[in-house]
């Protein structure tokens, strides 16, 4: 028994993990606030991308979330709303790239209001909760590689798991914790092996943002439309 609830929470783990790790418009706030503002920062904004995917946990939980899926006019509001809040950031995260400034430990909150924000606005993140999150607790079984972006036909298959553990929520929480520690933590040591890899950073950053605003406006307005 303990074995299997081991063996449960290693793949919820790694599940929590295939969902953290891809590039999107959590991970680049995540990545400017740690080059900018240090790793702090970083995971403070981290532990607000988590904190809307807990929120959403309990919600989809029971059954509020669904309002999104029954009622596409709500969905494309977020739609548009989440879009035009990650222009604002990406906007917000340029004006950085040309001032990289020492960190400043009265501004972590700071990345946590931003993720938490985006987070909540953003109805892939919801869309996700009512299908695959709810279904965590259920009975059934779960391919935990197949829900990774643009990878997940490639690795679909490669391991399933049974769902219906408590045990596999936990792991995958906390995959997401490990994944909010370790990646701050990397960019910072990047950051002091030389000055170039902060501006480049935030860069890449404000165009992933910028890139994912697009997508989401267009998406929003083409659905209002």
């Amino acid at each position: 028994m303990v074995v299997q609830t081991v063996t449960t929470m290693l793949a919820g783990a790694a599940f929590g993990l295939a969902l953290a790790a891809p590039p999107g418009p959590m991970n680049a706030i995540i990545a400017e606030e740690s080059v900018v503002r240090g790793w702090r920062a970083g995971f403070s904004a981290g532990l607000g991308a988590m904190t809307a995917d807990l929120l959403f946990f309990v919600l989809a939980l029971g059954g509020a979330v669904t309002v999104v899926e029954q009622y596409p006019g709500v969905r494309a509001g977020m739609v548009t709303v989440g879009g035009v809040l990650m222009l604002y950031f990406a906007r917000e995260t340029v004006r950085n790239v040309q001032a990289v400034q020492t960190p400043d430990p009265t501004e972590t909150g700071r990345g946590f209001r931003k993720a938490l924000v985006l987070g909540l606005s953003n109805p892939y993140q919801i869309l996700f909760w009512i299908t695959v999150g709810a279904g965590l607790l259920t009975p059934g079984e779960l391919d935990v590689f197949a829900v990774v972006p643009v990878l997940g036909d490639r690795l679909a298959d490669i391991v399933v798991v049974q769902t219906g553990s408590a045990a596999l929520v936990v792991g995958l929480f906390g995959g997401i914790a490990c994944w909010i520690v370790a990646f701050p933590a990397l960019l910072v040591a990047g950051r002091r092996r030389t000055d170039a890899f902060a501006p480049a950073v935030a860069a890449l950053s404000a165009v992933v943002l910028a890139g994912f605003g697009v997508w989401f406006l267009v998406d929003g307005l083409s659905t209002l439309g």
